[in-house]
């Protein structure tokens, strides 16, 4: 019998990369996966951008980041990051819950609180990868419209079969 992967024709899709992401794990993670790679300079530095889905992903090593943090000019870039691209994530690499790692994710929380950046704390770079093509397939055409689908009609079953509906039906 056939599983699910196997009948299912993998997703593929094109990701722009930074330069500066050219040796890293991640980038050869999705070449092997068959993912059409582009390499850019005049991407921001730890970048990766799935135009097909719209959504961007900064990658941050709080290990990388000189002390003090406040001078380290990750908030600049964050910003800068997050005016360009609508659907921004953040991928916050921190393999262990140290306190440098507790400390940055607090200062980005606080600072970006109710803008459209999205942070995704990440251990490794599977999950780094999973992640990223989780969201991006799952707001690319024509997936999006099979989810919005899906919602709807299990919003409608919801509606249907719900006891509460029946009685306020009943009422009115």
């Amino acid at each position: 019998m056939a599983t699910n992967e196997e009948t299912t024709p993998q997703w593929k899709t094109t990701v722009v990369v930074s330069t500066s992401l050219q040796n890293h794990g991640t980038s050869r993670m999705l070449g092997a996966q068959q993912h059409r790679i582009r390499f850019s300079h005049s991407v921001v530095s730890g970048a990766f951008i799935f135009p097909l889905s719209g959504t961007a992903f900064l990658l941050v090593d709080p290990q990388d980041l000189p002390e003090p943090f406040e001078e380290s000019g990750l908030i600049e870039r964050i910003k800068k990051f997050v005016e360009v691209h609508r659907n921004s994530f953040l991928l916050l690499y921190a393999p262990f819950n140290g306190k440098k790692e507790l400390e940055t994710l607090s200062l980005i929380q606080h600072r970006f609180f109710g803008s459209n950046l999205r942070i995704l704390p990440v251990r490794n770079n599977t999950e780094i990868v999973n992640g990223m093509l989780t969201i991006a397939k799952a707001t690319s055409k024509p997936h999006v419209d099979s989810i919005r689908d899906r919602m709807s009609l299990a919003r409608a079953h919801i509606i249907e079969s719900s006891s509460v509906w029946e009685m306020l039906r009943d009422i009115l």
